[in-house]
């Protein structure tokens, strides 16, 4: 049995280090004075200057970001209604409706690309077309059309919606249905029902939500790729970077990133260790 076990840590620490190490290689030639990823010649903040200097880059960090913050609280309100709303349908309907939610949260990440961006092109497209038509016909200007940071914003609430659903649904279907009976009861109208009893009750899903749906947002490319049009986030900045040459700014801006990203999951880790605390503790008082 003893061997068994330290057979089984050996293995499980191998293959975290098989996942773990080409980060960590990153994120410490981050810091080397160099520009080489062989090499280590000594420790400095070069090119995390160079990163913060480089505009275009920082352009796109703060695209990114934008629209992932939008998106983030577009998808969160629109998920949480669509949630209410398919917790008081009918099984019959709800199930479908279920499953088409799930399609884009199955899909490939290309197939969906592809998709909204034919989709975008089409209606631009005889968008322009009618605006042509006005212009030669009534002489009637109306703005044009094209592809940028309103089709990515677009692009990123389509996927981030669903993932709000399937994490705010399951605490509607936790919570008492009769709290909003005795509230409406008691006076609360449905709306004062929502905001007192059904959003503190879901709370914890709706954060976990927005924080999934943020971290999917920062970190797509493939969609992004493809319905971005003339804007630029920071995975297509990257793309491009890599394209041309393997500059070291890159380990800078992947270790930021990474750092990130690990904040997020710390802090859903943290919510998730400490709500399973609070449940088993109510448990133990009844």
């Amino acid at each position: 049995m003893r061997q068994h076990r330290i057979g089984n840590r050996l293995f499980m620490a191998l293959v975290f280090l098989f996942l773990y190490a080409p980060i960590l290689l990153l994120v410490v030639f981050s810091f080397n004075a160099g520009g080489s990823n062989v090499v280590w010649e000594g420790f400095s903040l070069r090119w995390y200057q160079e990163l913060f200097q480089d505009r275009r880059m920082m352009e796109a960090v703060y695209t990114t970001l934008l629209v992932s913050v939008l998106a983030t609280l577009i998808s969160t309100v629109a998920g949480t209604f669509a949630s209410v709303g398919l917790y008081g349908m009918k099984k019959r309907w709800r199930e479908p409706i279920l499953s088409v939610n799930n399609i884009p949260i199955m899909n490939a990440d290309i197939v969906t690309g592809v998709a909204l961006c034919i989709f975008f092109v089409a209606v631009i497209g005889g968008w322009n077309d009618f605006v042509t038509f006005l212009e030669e016909n009534f002489r009637r200007t109306l703005p044009r059309l094209e592809m940028g940071f309103g089709t990515l914003l677009l692009a990123h609430l389509s996927f981030d919606i669903p993932y709000v659903i399937l994490n705010v649904l399951p605490k509607l279907r936790q919570m008492d249905s009769s709290l909003i009976d005795a509230a409406q009861d008691l006076g609360c109208t449905w709306m004062g029902a929502f905001w007192k009893v059904i959003v503190p009750e879901i709370k914890p899903g709706i954060v976990s939500g927005a924080l999934i749906a943020f971290t999917m947002s920062i970190d797509d490319f493939v969609i992004s790729y493809f319905t971005a049009g003339s804007a630029s986030t920071l995975s297509i900045e990257i793309y491009g970077m890599v394209r041309r040459r393997v500059s070291p700014e890159l380990n800078a801006v992947s270790t930021l990133l990474f750092v990130v990203v690990l904040i997020l999951l710390v802090i859903i880790n943290v919510r998730e260790a400490r709500q399973e605390k609070a449940l088993r503790r109510s448990t133990a008082q009844k």
